[in-house]
């Protein structure tokens, strides 16, 4: 009986230390057909952050125009074509939804936007009034200073009232910090619990007090998910002003830049934007290319009218950073721009 016992535990032991190794290698399922990502091993001598994943997705927000500048809705993942330093990348996933947003109002309040304010603010709040109820907002003040409109305790809020006073209450003096600006409302906007991501800047384009240069910001905008849109509001007088910066921001990011003519068209702009965030296309691809080296990636993608029709105008970010080895995220990670 003993013998016929240890037999028992032998065949028992012999099973599971099989089951153990089938297990190890298929990736932790041992039903067929059932294909997991493989993690990198990781030795004892591995730096904490360590890329885990075989596969990067490319997450593109796309506004798309038709040649009177119209918004286009409707189209499917089979109108577009997405391209990576000229190279056809395969789309893993399409949609076409209105969804929650964080968004950041930057707003500049150094002593030449003074006359502007009324116009900027009063912009602003019809923003928000066109914003998903869902959204999370915060504001960021600037001019040789920066700092945060919303109290210390609330990081974001969707109450207009609350908006309106944290737009309102600092005095339009001093210099500009645009660029450091832009970092902090950078920083702030990744707090946020959406996916999608936007900030709305509004200035002169100049800067005369930043810490930051705008080679670093730039890189920021490149590494960053956030959606940057731009409304330049220039004095003929003003020698600081900047056009330029404006639109290279906003191009780099997939954002768009405004140059109101008057004050009076700072409204209509806020509202599409509203609008236009509110209607965008995300595409996913995985990229061809999984070199990790950091280098620039450009991108462009292209879109027809249903049925082959009229070639389409797309509004999207200009490229994105890749990973690199040496500052790979130790968790499963998307490049999101």
């Amino acid at each position: 009986m003993k013998r016929h016992l240890r037999q028992i535990v032998v065949v028992f032991s012999v099973v599971f230390l099989f089951s153990l190794a089938c297990v190890a290698t298929t990736g932790g399922s041992a039903l067929p057909g059932v294909h997991q990502k493989q993690d990198v091993p990781q030795s004892s001598q591995a730096p904490p952050y360590v890329l885990r994943t075989n596969v990067d997705l490319v997450v593109l927000r796309a506004t798309v125009r038709d040649h009177k500048g119209a918004p286009i809705s409707g189209l499917g993942k089979e109108n577009f074509q997405v391209f990576e330093d000229k190279v056809l990348q395969p789309i893993e996933s399409f949609s076409h939804e209105d969804v929650p947003v964080t968004i950041g109002l930057v707003i500049d309040n150094s002593g030449s936007m003074r006359p502007k304010h009324a116009d900027v603010t009063a912009a602003a709040l019809a923003f928000v009034r066109s914003s998903n109820p869902e959204d999370q907002i915060f504001v960021v003040n600037f001019n040789e200073h920066v700092s945060m409109g919303l109290p210390s305790n609330v990081p974001f809020t969707n109450n207009a009232t609350q908006l309106e006073t944290a737009l309102t209450k600092n005095a339009m003096t001093g210099m500009t910090a645009l660029y450091d600006a832009i970092t902090v409302a950078l920083e702030q906007v990744q707090k946020g619990k959406w996916d999608k991501k936007v900030l709305i800047v509004v200035s002169d384009g100049g800067d005369n007090a930043s810490k930051r240069s705008l080679a670093q910001v730039m890189s920021m905008v490149n590494q960053s998910n956030a959606l940057v849109y731009t409304i330049g509001i220039f004095d003929v007088s003003d020698e600081d002003k900047n056009p330029h910066v404006l639109k290279q921001l906003s191009s780099a990011s997939g954002g768009e830049s405004f140059s109101p003519q008057s004050l009076p068209e700072i409204l209509p702009i806020c509202e599409q934007i509203a609008h236009d965030v509110r209607s965008q296309y995300t595409i996913t691809f995985a990229p061809v290319n999984k070199t990790q080296d950091g280098a620039y990636r450009s991108i462009s993608v292209r879109a027809r009218a249903t049925g082959g029709g009229r070639r389409l105008t797309v509004i999207t970010r200009a490229g994105y950073s890749a990973p690199s080895n040496l500052h790979a995220s130790e968790s499963s990670s998307s490049i999101r721009p």
